[in-house]
């Protein structure tokens, strides 16, 4: 008997050493991943948020929705089958691309919306825009007094950024091209800074969709500063060469090879005849 009372004591004292270590453990545990947490939120950049509308303005656009969107893209965003996508995600950014640019409202169904004129002014498209981000979210595309504050600086990198990421569809000079079924990529020399930073943020059609992930607002400013130094309002930054539209090597290749096999074809038939 006195063997076994020491016994049971040593028992639970083990026993309570051991449930104090998991309660340790435990407590340590949650403790580093507070800390964790804690430095995630304050060293990770936040995304970029929408400023909280004013409920005037999204009233506002909510009946400008009402009167000219909401027939093909629902009630709540949600899209019509046959009509017209779902806005919900699409963000600010695509409203302000879309209808800035005249695509939207559409006028008729078709492979690829074309650009035509605004049928709101800009106070009428942010307040679209804000109703849209206030009940969908989405990517924000930036405010700026001058769109000249959007273009970067560093050219060298916007033209070997722009040369890997969209010259196949917008040619070298952003002038546009043929896609396939009857799609079509748009020429960039009508389009604004903000509606460029816009469309990459956005991704309308059969464009990808650029997040400061893949490429950071810095890159999409020295994109589009490459995109306005190469185009038509820059004619005296000619990158070389005919132009023939702006649509890089392609049509002056092809010129060369039909000039050139014609020259061939006449040597040729100067050479039969001297013989």
């Amino acid at each position: 008997m006195s063997d076994e009372k020491p016994r049971t004591a040593r028992t639970r004292a083990r026993r309570g050493t051991k449930l104090r270590r998991r309660l340790s453990g435990l407590l340590a545990l949650g403790v580093a991943l507070v800390a964790v947490g804690g430095l995630y939120t304050v060293f990770t950049p936040a995304p970029e948020q929408a400023i909280a509308a004013d409920p005037a303005i999204v009233r506002e656009g909510q009946q400008i929705y009402d009167n000219s969107c909401i027939t093909c893209h629902g009630t709540n965003l949600q899209g019509v089958q046959g009509r017209g996508p779902s806005l919900i995600g699409v963000g600010e950014a695509s409203v302000y691309y879309q209808v800035s640019t005249g695509r939207m409202p559409l006028a008729a169904q078709g492979a690829a919306a074309e650009r035509k004129p605004p049928r709101f002014d800009e106070a009428q498209i942010d307040a679209l825009g804000a109703f849209v981000q206030a009940n969908g979210g989405g990517p924000i595309a930036p405010v700026v007094e001058d769109g000249e504050q959007l273009r970067g600086e560093d050219l060298g990198r916007g033209g070997e950024l722009f040369r890997l990421n969209c010259a196949s569809c917008h040619n070298f000079t952003g002038r546009g091209g043929a896609l396939s079924q009857g799609k079509f990529a748009p020429n960039l020399d009508p389009a604004s800074e903000r509606q460029i930073y816009a469309a990459m943020l956005s991704g309308p059609a059969n464009m990808p969709t650029f997040a400061d992930s893949q490429l950071s607002p810095e890159e999409k400013r020295d994109i589009i500063g490459y995109i306005k130094s190469v185009g038509a309002a820059n004619p005296a930054k000619n990158p070389g060469g005919a132009e023939l539209g702006g649509f890089g090597p392609v049509p002056e290749g092809a010129l060369a090879f039909f000039v050139g096999l014609a020259a061939l074809i006449g040597i040729s038939l100067w050479i039969g005849s001297r013989q």
